[in-house]
């Protein structure tokens, strides 16, 4: 959790808050099929619907009020993985500053899975 103070007050932002609009940056992307998580029982990979896709981002807070961010996806087959990944990141980091003035001082993106239509 990150705490601004102002001298009118304090403004407290959660987790998952910024796991909700990384997700959701990151979902928008083309080529992404979605958010991904692994299965504890079974070891798959299980492609998450938009009400739960805060489940495949975890966020890290840094003592200097700088967040990082891991996100896990699935793409789509046939697109190329190193753009996906290097416009996920550009993206993500854009809206997730933009919405919560947060510095972000790094974005992990996972593929781990792939889906053929």
């Amino acid at each position: 959790m990150i705490r601004h103070r102002t001298d009118k007050g304090a403004i407290s932002v959660d987790s998952s808050v910024y796991t909700n609009i990384a997700g959701a940056a990151a979902s928008n992307c083309f080529g992404v099929k979605g958010m991904a998580v692994r299965s504890m029982t079974d070891g798959l990979v299980h492609l998450l619907r938009r009400e739960a896709m805060n489940k495949g981002v975890r966020v890290v807070f840094h003592d200097d009020r700088s967040i990082s961010i891991d996100l896990h996806i699935v793409i789509d087959h046939g697109v190329n993985i190193s753009a996906v990944s290097s416009a996920i990141m550009d993206e993500v980091r854009y809206v997730v500053a933009k919405s919560t003035g947060a510095e972000v001082k790094a974005v992990n993106v996972y593929v781990d899975s792939m889906t053929v239509d």
